[in-house]
């Protein structure tokens, strides 16, 4: 059908008004195109063979590399500058004249540098003393007749002049130190420390001077190192603060004072549970700080290096227990940081700037009400004086009374037995228990010394002790009672007249084998250190603290150092026939 002029302009107009649009769109092909390299990979990989290139390794001979062999030249250089010529080196030369680079173990380097260190230290210090003998006058005729020789530490430091040193105790695991508690001066002398209780860290083998120097703010009633780290120093306070010193910390962190033109580095505490705001704190002067070690009876490292580089790698693992005069006994968690934190931590208060250790509360115990149980109400409630935790289990702990008997417990709140040591006879009144010690060679006894001069050696299946002395210091007071680290029958003895007693239990089970006063500078505090016998030697000696503040070691004669044969065996059989 012929199409009209009018059927033409309305198609035209129709057309204007439809518009069509993509609804989607797809390819049947999709072949991009194939390079000669492509190609070749592609037929290679279907012949059975491994393609293998290298770019720079020139031990693969067979093979070509891709890069040029590069060109090294040696230079030096000073760091700050000090002149004009900062830098220099030598002229380029062949690779082949090159010298071997050794690998350097920085670690093990590290730990020969400390002991290396160490061991110069010593021998220097020993040259002086041979040099220069005595500091005082008398120090020759200070020797004991128990000794061969004697050391005078020097306490004649300004900041030590005029001070009484209340306890001493030493490191298990480092045996040749020793930590002396000095109180306030009798007068001025170093205006700024005058007002502030000092501890020392004495290494024996180097008396010119303490190797730290730490600041408290409070009266040290108790303190204790670290069992198998002799880096962190424990403390108890007259107000029922426990305080961790971290001697690994740099000097730069604490305070510097001048004292006689020489500058010494004041350490203050890194961690006080003062900071700590919760009701576990102690309310009451503490009495005792002990460490719990996780782990038993060990042998221990004796080398001379202070901080190893192990010990300073190895993670901390023991538990620290404060025991305070009304019976509570809190056993804390030693922590250490991964890192630390230069502007302080808001919610660690007790923590110092830059500090990395703190305790962490674990457990709380109070003794109080079951020993009361124990003992006679007709002279009141029990008090405790100190604490004792056995070194094969520390699950099990002992705890001193003023009721004359020591009470046996639990950590876990277990069911002991016996669950009291008591005196063979009881007495008209109830003697306090002064003093605690278990043997260090892994026998289940311990010793107790009380107030009436009376000494006890108990084993843990008894409750009764299997030796007692009541006159063996003629009714003074024991304030100190150590056994011997090198011999398992020997133990030492001091009582308030200032006298030293030693016990032989080989030679006589009646009493001392030896007795010594101390005159006419009375002793205050005593320590026994000692080493058994190695290839370097051993030695056993006695460090004395003087009522006018003078400290010195007395080297002990061999006959105390060196053990008998078979010590061990025979004092076990002694106490299995006083049973």
């Amino acid at each position: 059908m012929p199409q009209t002029d009018t059927d033409r302009t309305r198609s035209t107009k129709l057309l204007r008004l439809i518009d069509l649009d993509f609804s989607f769109t797809f390819s049947f092909l999709d072949l991009p195109p194939v390079n000669e390299y492509d190609m070749y990979i592609r037929n290679f990989g279907r012949k059975n063979t491994k393609q293998a290139y290298v770019q720079c390794n020139e031990g693969n001979v067979e093979r070509e590399v891709q890069t040029e062999e590069m060109e090294t030249r040696e230079a030096w250089t000073q760091h700050p500058g000090e002149g004009a010529a900062v830098s220099g080196g030598s002229e380029s030369r062949e690779p082949s004249d090159a010298a071997t680079v050794p690998k350097v173990d920085t670690l093990r380097l590290s730990s020969f540098l400390r002991a290396a260190c160490q061991v110069v230290a010593v021998l220097l210090e020993e040259d002086r003393v041979a040099a220069a003998p005595s500091r005082d006058p008398g120090a020759q005729d200070s020797t004991l007749p128990l000794s061969d020789s004697v050391w005078q530490l020097n306490t004649s430091l300004p900041f030590l002049q005029h001070r009484t040193v209340s306890s001493l105790h030493t490191s298990p695991a480092r045996r040749q130190v020793v930590v002396s508690v000095h109180g306030l001066p009798g007068q001025a002398c170093a205006p700024p420390l005058d007002r502030r209780h000092l501890l020392c860290v004495w290494d024996i083998w180097q008396p010119s001077g303490p190797q730290k120097v730490l600041v408290c703010e409070s009266q040290v009633t108790c303190c204790c190192l670290s069992p198998f780290k002799a880096f962190l120093l424990f403390a108890g306070t007259v107000h029922g603060s426990v305080i961790v010193w971290d001697l690994r910390e740099d000097s730069r962190m604490h305070r510097y004072v001048k004292l006689s033109d020489c500058f010494w580095t004041f350490r203050t505490a890194t961690f006080s549970t003062d900071g700590v705001l919760t009701p576990v704190n102690h309310r009451s002067p503490l009495r005792a700080i002990e460490p719990v070690s996780a782990s038993g009876h060990k042998k221990q490292s004796f080398v001379l290096s202070p901080f190893s580089a192990q010990e300073e790698m190895s993670g901390l693992s023991f538990h620290i227990a404060s025991l305070d005069e009304s019976g509570v006994l809190n056993v804390w968690v030693v922590v250490e940081l991964p890192k630390a934190d230069l502007a302080g931590s808001i919610s660690d208060l007790g923590l110092i700037p830059g500090g990395r250790i703190k305790l962490v509360h674990s457990s709380v115990t109070r003794l109080s009400d079951s020993l009361s149980r124990k003992g006679d109400a007709r002279w009141g409630a029990a008090q405790t004086l100190n604490v004792k935790f056995l070194p094969s289990d520390p699950n099990h702990f002992i705890v001193g009374t003023n009721m004359g008997f020591v009470g046996h417990g639990s950590r876990q709140d277990l069911r002991v037995f016996p669950r009291s040591f008591r005196a063979q006879q009881r007495g008209p009144r109830p003697v306090q228990v002064t003093v605690l010690d278990f043997s260090p060679f892994g026998e289940p006894a311990f010793l107790a010394g009380c107030c009436d001069g009376s000494i006890r050696l108990h084993q843990l299946a008894s409750e009764r002790p299997v030796m007692q002395w009541g006159l063996g210091t003629e009714g003074r007071a024991i304030t100190n009672l150590q056994w011997s680290p090198t011999r398992p029958a020997v133990f030492f003895v001091q009582d308030d007249s200032s006298c030293i007693y030693i016990w032989d239990l080989l030679k006589s089970d009646l009493g001392p084998v030896a007795r010594q006063p101390v005159s006419p500078d009375r002793l205050v505090a005593m320590a026994v250190v000692g080493e058994p016998e190695r290839t370097s030697g051993g030695f056993l000696a006695l460090v004395l603290a003087r009522a006018s503040g003078h400290m010195d070691v007395q080297f002990l004669k061999r006959k105390w150092a060196t053990p008998v044969a078979d010590e061990q065996r025979r004092l076990r059989l002694l106490l299995q026939k006083a049973l």
